[in-house]
This record gives C-alpha cells, structure tokens and sequence, in this order.
C-alpha cells in the first residue's frame, strides 16, 4: 500500500507542477500516520471477535468476486467442465495424497473430453 501511494503522490496526476507534489506526498505520510494510531484498536477489535468472525467477513467479501468467476465459467461452452471442476475443487476431497485442486483439474479435463461441446 505504501509503494503505490508513494508512487501516486509522486506522479503527474498529483501536481502538474513537480515542486509541489510535496504536498501530496506529506498528506499520504499524515493519513498514514493516523491509520497507525488507529490500528492498534482494530487488532485489538478483531482479537476479542468471536472465533470464525474474520474468517466469515473474508468470506462474505469474496461472493462478488465468486459469483463473476461462476458466471463467467457458467457462461462458457464447456459449463458441465466448470461445474465439475469447482465442485470436486470445493470439496477439498484429496486421494492418493494429491489434493483436490489436482483432481479438479483432471476431472474437469476429463469431462471436456467426454461431453460434446454444446453452442
């Protein structure tokens, strides 16, 4: 994070004048600044929530991006692949010590093989 607000505060679209992307510069360091002291009190927020919680909001904050990535597979001409692919992938059912994002994979091949393509 630190990198590319550096990097921003020190492009054009700052300041079109070079001399004066100081500023942009010394807002990024103060806002950063702020956000340490704040920090602090979100640990410890997120320390004393109940177990699962920040494993719950990651999830709830990945259902847009699932969707778009279902979507766009179920889209597509080889869709009964996809499904398969997700579903055995999602399972996290491992064989043979492999895990299931290998059989995922080769399942997924499988059925594109086997089935015809559909239009």
């Amino acid at each position: 994070l630190a990198a590319i607000s550096a990097a921003l505060s020190a492009a054009p679209a700052a300041h079109p004048d070079p001399k004066r992307r100081w500023i942009a510069a010394f807002t990024t360091g103060a806002m950063y600044l702020l956000l340490a002291l704040g920090s602090a009190a979100l640990v410890t927020l997120i320390a004393t929530a109940p177990a699962g919680t920040l494993e719950t909001v990651a999830g709830l904050a990945l259902l847009a991006t699932l969707a778009a990535a279902l979507g766009a597979a179920l889209r597509s001409e080889h869709r009964e692949a996809a499904v398969v692919t997700f579903l055995i992938a999602a399972s996290g059912v491992g064989f043979a010590n492999i895990g299931a994002a290998f059989w995922a994979l080769l399942a997924g091949l499988v059925v594109r093989k086997v089935l015809p393509q559909q239009k």
